[in-house]
């Protein structure tokens, strides 16, 4: 039995959908994309269309390279290398992708995510690494059009145990071409930074040498789909996976989300154990990019690998891409790993470097060298809540409140908490929050909570997460081009599956398994522990932060096409938070300095 076969045994409710065809696809038809195998001289100068990168070097393209799979499936991959690698080898990054590997690119992004078009070729895969920049820097690029996308063979799958098996034949096929020097390794934002997660952690090829998953998953049930245990970015899911274009079928993960509510053995398949990477890694990771901070932290904490590196950024992951002393950062790493080079890599390079954010009324921190996280130095602070007069103090309340707020509804409002700053602060780590809460209409909640910077007059903050020319009012409302600030979720029913083994001994990082539930009672004041999201920020004495509750999703769309139209909470009437008294309702948070160092 092959592992698709297996899989589709394992659970006959699995759904999977016809893709739109390459031909017919809006996202791919004006490309005009055709199976084409063949080899294509690029020589040093040459430029895909006026205005992009030039080659750098005389570099070479087998295009449409079919890549054999163990069960008698083919992928595509398009092979840019150095042309000189017919005499001197050179080792392969693969940038292994559902997004067709010679269509979009960084073009379909809002203003380019800052990066100026002469930055990249135009040959390179979505997320992936730009191979007239990486031909030049002594590799060959090898961009894959994962199993069942454009025109790869089999059913498609959002990783898992499937997609692992075919990185590990990849894998192990380049590694043989005579123009590779035996060194493989990988590369990526996003869905590649998450193919590279997940294939390590089930699969290991002696030729892998180095890993660079560039802000990524390890969990997308509490990570994406399931935030708190219930459904969201719905709507995103939905629009993703009929992006992918192909000729077979496509895993309808929309439809898993609502009939696997609860984490179970699926959800279980496309879980990462990390702990058994054993690869040198380079991470990448910011908070400018909810989408992936939670996972490229889980990453670097949790992985097996003695040999890892994580740099948290202060813009955006897309820029970092492309920009040119991210990639001359990238370089050292790879060149020591593929190429055997006693450059300094694993003397020079910091564990941590870590960039914290002021928003445009205080300066960044950038990639300040740290030894882990959270931080040592960190002090856990609480502030209690005051229904009555809307804030956060130092000290409890003896007097009891209540605010409310109605619950279900995009534009639905939140019961708002004002924290000030007496004097220069800064906080990085992951926050928390103690919410006694009650509902009347209904046996559970979905709650949300978010934190954001404000200034001395109370507004809130908004920053730019790449170099622009327009003013941010102008900027779409984005998580790919604002940064807000860091959201928490939780499903009260869900508070049942709170595990306190891989939950933090100090009872900061609350975690839960999310695989059962137990209504509470309408009207019930109950406790709600909520681990937000990591974090870094930098305060002006008198700026502070808001502490929002709301019952959906508080943030911006991923991207402005994936908002929602509809609420994706189940809420019902009002939800009501308790504070003062024997209702300990509070803020935790980390803080890590109060003044300048």
């Amino acid at each position: 039995m092959t592992t698709t076969q297996n899989i589709k045994s394992r659970f006959p409710d699995l759904n999977f959908v016809k893709p739109i065809s390459v031909h017919e696809h809006p996202r791919y038809k004006p490309f005009n994309i055709k199976l084409d195998p063949k080899c294509i001289v690029l020589p040093k100068g040459h430029a895909k269309e006026e205005g992009r990168k030039q080659m750098l070097v005389d570099s070479v393209l087998d295009r449409d390279t079919a890549i054999p799979l163990r069960d008698g499936v083919h992928v595509y991959a398009d092979i840019y290398r150095p042309a000189s690698s017919g005499e001197a080898t050179v080792p392969a990054v693969i940038c292994w992708s559902p997004y067709g590997k010679s269509s979009i690119s960084i073009d379909i992004a809002w203003h380019r995510s800052g990066v100026p078009k002469d930055w990249t070729s135009g040959y390179e895969t979505f997320e992936g690494l730009d191979p007239a920049d990486w031909c030049k820097r002594g590799y060959a690029v090898v961009n894959v059009d994962a199993r069942g996308a454009q025109f790869s063979e089999g059913s498609f799958f959002f990783w898992g145990d499937q997609e692992a098996e075919d990185i590990y034949d990849t894998i192990d096929y380049l590694s043989k071409q005579p123009w590779c020097n035996g060194s493989v390794c990988m590369g990526g934002n996003s869905y590649l930074a998450k193919a590279q997660i997940s294939y390590a952690s089930r699969q290991s090829h002696p030729a892998l040498k180095a890993l660079a998953p560039w802000e990524g998953f390890t969990d997308i049930y509490r990570q994406l789909l399931r935030r708190g245990g219930f459904a969201m970015h719905n709507t995103f899911v939905s629009k993703y996976q009929w992006g992918i274009a192909g000729n077979h079928e496509v895993e309808d993960m929309a439809q898993m989300v609502k009939t696997h509510p609860l984490f179970d053995e699926y959800w279980a398949g496309k879980y990462d154990e990390v702990e058994k990477i054993n690869v040198p890694m380079y991470l990448l990771g910011s908070f400018s990019n909810p989408f992936h901070i939670y996972g490229s932290f889980d990453t670097y904490r949790r992985a097996g690998s003695t040999k890892k590196w994580m740099r948290v950024h202060a813009t955006f992951e897309w820029y970092e891409m492309y920009e040119r002393n991210s990639n001359d950062d990238l370089q050292r790493f790879y060149d020591r790993y593929c190429k055997g080079i006693m450059n300094g890599w694993e003397t020079d390079t910091p564990s941590l470097r870590l960039s914290l954010h002021g928003f445009g009324s205080v300066p960044n921190i950038v990639e300040r060298p740290e030894t882990e996280f959270p931080l040592r130095r960190q002090r856990l602070q609480s502030y209690y809540l005051d229904a009555a007069t809307r804030s956060l103090s130092l000290t409890p309340r003896d007097s009891e409140a209540s605010i409310c707020h109605d619950a279900h509804g995009l534009t639905a409002p939140t019961s708002d908490f004002v924290l000030k700053f007496d004097g220069y602060t800064e906080i990085a780590g992951y926050a928390k929050v103690r919410l006694w809460m009650s509902c009347k209409q209904r046996d559970d909640m979905d709650v949300v909570v978010q934190l954001r910077k404000i200034d001395e007059f109370g507004n809130m903050l908004e920053g730019v997460n790449f170099p622009c020319p327009i003013p941010a009012s102008a900027i779409p409302d984005a998580e790919t081009s604002k940064l807000y600030g860091p959201q928490g979720f939780l499903r009260a029913s869900s508070s049942v599956s709170r595990d306190h083994a891989r939950s933090s001994s100090d009872g900061q990082e609350v975690f839960y398994q999310h695989d059962r539930e137990e209504k509470i009672t309408p009207g019930a004041i109950v406790p709600l522990d909520i681990t937000l999201w990591p974090t870094g920020m930098v305060f002006a004495a008198g700026e502070g932060l808001l502490l929002r509750v709301g019952g959906h999703f508080l943030s911006a769309p991923s991207v402005a096409a994936m908002k929602p139209v509809e609420s994706e909470d189940e809420n019902v009437g009002q939800h009501y938070i308790h504070t003062g008294g024997e209702h300990d309702s509070c803020l935790v948070l980390p803080v890590i300095a109060r003044s300048r160092p």
